[in-house]
């Protein structure tokens, strides 16, 4: 379930800056990274994740457990300097303390925009999101002389980490600043629409979730969180049929057969909530929708190892 994106923009000066999903992917797999990885991998699922309301109490635990979304937006710099920058993200992912001294260091001695950016990302892999996110903010705003598709970029880099920081109201103003610039790209439209849902605005991400299905109808991810949404709401027969438009655009999509299974429930019936989960499970052992699946069936008295 990973979020879709920009595609690649290339400019004149820099060489490739990778989106923050291929930094992390590019990355060894270490501890102190999971919790990076999980931010930038599974927001969506793990929103999808979440079982039929209950307690307030236990929805807004779940949710200060899990991560925030995936990363959608992606920076290229090409040119001058890009073995350089490539250099300074790797130190900043493989040793986050290390990488932010170098990264500041190639900043305080001339390295611009590049430079700034791979001392954001370094402070991103500390866990230092607040910081991360006003810096990235700030670099797109920077004397606005950076061109316009890498200032969407920066911003929803910036938005996404105020989400890792849990600061839903900050992340939605970036998004919004971002979607200013550029109105109708669904990869900011679907991290604004989570930013709303974190922070229970359904009907606000659902108006988002809108916009994006009218460009894609067929759009499987829009279609599945539009799905909880309206769960969420209180509209389970709408919740029903946009589980059923993502099932028939993609059979396999793991959060609407997850959603499938939370409306049978609901519905009283069990034997299809339980091979609904199932499934899940079989397709995906290892996701975020699997372990939701999972805390599912153990509310069915079912275990499964």
């Amino acid at each position: 379930m990973i979020i879709r994106g920009h595609g690649g923009v290339r400019l004149a000066f820099f060489g490739r800056l990778p989106t923050l999903t291929d930094m992390v992917a590019g990355s060894q797999a270490r501890p102190e990274h999971s919790a990076l990885r999980a931010f930038l991998v599974g927001g969506l699922a793990l929103f999808l994740a979440l079982a039929a309301p209950a307690e307030a109490a236990e929805k807004k635990a779940k949710k200060k457990a899990s991560a925030p979304p995936a990363a959608t937006t992606d920076l290229s710099w090409t040119g001058v300097g890009s073995a350089q920058y490539d250099a300074c993200i790797k130190a900043a992912l493989d040793d986050p303390k290390s990488g932010f001294d170098r990264a500041t260091e190639w900043r305080d001695t001339g390295g611009g925009a590049p430079a700034k950016h791979c001392v954001a990302v370094a402070l991103y892999a500390l866990g230092e999101y607040g910081e991360a996110a006003t810096r990235l903010e700030a670099l797109a705003n920077e004397g606005k002389t950076l061109p316009r598709a890498l200032r969407i970029a920066l911003l929803g880099q910036s938005g996404e980490a105020w989400m890792a920081e849990n600061q839903y109201d900050r992340a939605k103003a970036v998004f919004g600043a971002a979607l200013k610039l550029s109105p109708n790209d669904v990869g900011l439209l679907m991290q604004r629409s989570l930013a709303e849902a974190w922070s229970e605005d359904y009907f606000e991400a659902i108006d988002d979730l809108n916009k994006i299905i009218d460009l894609e109808p067929d759009h499987a991810d829009a279609l599945a969180f539009r799905a909880t949404a309206y769960r969420y709401v209180g509209s389970n027969e709408l919740a029903a049929d946009d589980v059923e438009r993502a099932l028939k655009a993609q059979p396999n999509h793991l959060g609407a057969m997850l959603e499938r299974g939370i409306l049978n429930r609901l519905d009283g019936d069990k034997k299809e909530a339980r091979a609904d989960w199932m499934a899940v499970i079989r397709l995906a052992p290892e996701s975020p929708a699997a372990e939701a699946a999972r805390n599912n069936l153990e509310k069915l008295d079912v275990k499964v190892e």
